[in-house]
């Protein structure tokens, strides 16, 4: 029974493989993978812009989200009062199970109308009117933000539990106050642990399907460079199997297959590193 993990995912493997591997080859792994025109009407396929789309989103998602995780994690490993911290577990725990089309509702309801606040207010005289919708990348950014959280918060805090007491009682002895034990000496030990959360809530912002797909516009391009790109819709490429998998043709479909390789592979590598990064011992 405990093989049957295994042979899933191989199947799941195997199958992808076997119906996209072949469009890559013929079309061009080199074209597929860095073209820049999506035009399933025409037979073009480069899914360079869902890439960029995806990674940008994650990067920008994990910038927003690390950060609020781990401090989160601190605080209710090493600060918060039980009464407190009895509280705010299961709520943490609770985010999990929230769908993310839920999520994505939020971000279509408060997120957007805030971004749109933004774009048609101070900032309209800088951005052309087709990111003033409020869909943008920051939009998707902040709603996989919002979902990645309870990963890294519970993962954070389990590691922060798994740093030796001695290490906090040696720094008391040595004078520190209770903040510098934290920030000095058990943050830095349990590093290995935080940097395997932040990993994967990267897995996760970057496998997340319906709720990038409600705010982020699922425009093809490249974003800008700077901030104004931001504010420009994208599309990524979990959004881009979800939207045209139920019309494709035979072989827009093997195209989007291939396109699910891409993200197969992605996905793998970043739980790999994340199974490397929390073996190391504390």
């Amino acid at each position: 029974m405990a093989l049957t993990a295994i042979i899933s995912l191989g199947l799941i493997a195997f199958f992808i493989f076997i119906e996209g591997m072949p469009f890559m080859i013929d079309y061009g792994i080199t074209d597929f993978l860095f073209g820049t025109t999506w035009d399933p009407t025409n037979q073009v396929y480069g899914i360079f812009p869902m890439i960029i789309g995806s990674v940008v989103a994650t990067l920008l998602a994990i910038f927003i989200g690390a950060p609020i995780g781990i401090a989160v994690a601190v605080y209710l490993v090493e600060i918060a009062p039980p009464k407190v911290a009895r509280v705010i577990k299961p709520a943490v725990t609770l985010m999990e199970g929230i769908p993310s089309v839920v999520i994505g509702l939020f971000g279509m309801v408060v997120i957007l109308d805030i971004i749109r606040a933004l774009t048609r207010g101070p900032l309209s005289d800088f951005l052309p009117a087709s990111y003033q919708t409020g869909y943008s990348l920051l939009a998707g950014a902040i709603v996989l933000a919002i979902m990645i959280l309870p990963t890294i918060i519970s993962i954070s805090a389990d590691s922060i539990r798994a740093v030796p007491v001695e290490h906090k009682e040696a720094a008391y002895a040595l004078g520190s106050s209770k903040w510098q034990s934290i920030y000095r000496v058990v943050v830095p030990a349990a590093k290995s642990g935080l940097i395997a959360a932040v990993v994967l809530g990267v897995g996760r912002a970057i496998g997340e399907t319906m709720a990038i797909i409600m705010v982020v516009g699922n425009t093809v391009q490249i974003p800008e460079a700077g901030w104004e790109g931001i504010f420009a819709p994208i599309r990524t490429l979990t959004g881009n199997i979800a939207l045209e998998m139920s019309y494709a043709g035979p072989e827009h479909r093997e195209a989007l297959f291939a396109t699910g390789i891409i993200l197969f592979i992605f996905i793998i590598v970043i739980n790999s590193v994340s199974i490397v990064l929390r073996k190391k011992e504390y």
